[in-house]
């Protein structure tokens, strides 16, 4: 843990010295979201016998956690391998694999956390029916895990900066209106209603609203998150090893 704290430390000082500005930009994008589709399309409306700017809080929050962690620890790390090349002396260091992946994704975990609870203190004044609970901080936890993790694998996997634009706007895009965000699932056909569960962002987005909501806890989608934190830690390991060679 001390030398995946070394690989953050660098960007816990960085985000220090400018954190009102990373502050304002990282909000921007939510609580337009939140005026867009709350106030402005969803006023007077519910869903699932909820009041839709209460259903679609904790999915903003889900889409906040997922762009600021993949950006937090992608962009940056895709930044230290092509344009400074400083990444290969990490590959140098004597620290284990396992530490330089665990500290470059702790960079997204951070960012996303601090993004997502900067945005749920300002919902929660106009949205007070959100309930904040262990359930929901370990759903927000695994969210900025799945999608900072994600970020990795994109960034060790990138052989060009417009590769990582590329990547977000195939996966990412598709994602944020897509995964349960702004719409519920119980709506949907069958047919796609199952394609949308192949998406990350779908149970990120479920948990995070039964937590908020204190409706029924989807445990399955829980240990589906589970899995695709697996499935991206154990990729980007793979890619990593790949690299050290």
């Amino acid at each position: 843990m001390m030398d995946a704290y070394t690989i953050v430390w660098s960007d816990m000082m960085m985000l220090r010295r400018r954190f009102a500005k990373y502050l304002l930009t990282t909000l921007l994008s939510p609580l337009l979201y939140l005026m867009a589709f709350g106030w402005g399309l969803g006023r007077g409306m519910s869903v699932d016998g909820t009041d839709y700017l209460e259903f679609v809080v904790p999915g903003i929050i889900a889409l906040t956690a997922m762009t600021t962690s993949f950006n937090g620890a992608g962009t940056r790390l895709n930044t230290d391998r092509l344009f400074f090349r400083s990444f290969d002396e990490c590959l140098m260091a004597p620290i284990s694999s396992l530490s330089l992946l665990a500290g470059k994704a702790i960079i997204g975990v951070y960012r996303g956390l601090v993004s997502s609870i900067a945005f749920l203190l300002v919902a929660m004044l106009i949205a007070p029916g959100i309930h904040i609970g262990p359930l929901f901080v370990l759903s927000l936890l695994l969210t900025c895990l799945i999608f900072s993790f994600l970020g990795v694998l994109a960034a060790l996997l990138a052989s060009t900066h417009e590769d990582m634009a590329t990547f977000s706007s195939l996966i990412l895009l598709p994602m944020t209106f897509l995964g349960g965000t702004f719409f519920s699932l119980s709506q949907l056909p069958l047919a796609l209603k199952m394609a949308l569960y192949l998406l990350p962002l779908t149970h990120c987005s479920m948990c995070l609203r039964a937590a908020a909501l204190g409706g029924s806890f989807p445990w399955w989608s829980l240990m589906g998150m589970a899995a695709f934190l697996l499935a991206f830690s154990l990729a980007s390991m793979a890619v990593l090893k790949r690299l050290s060679v």
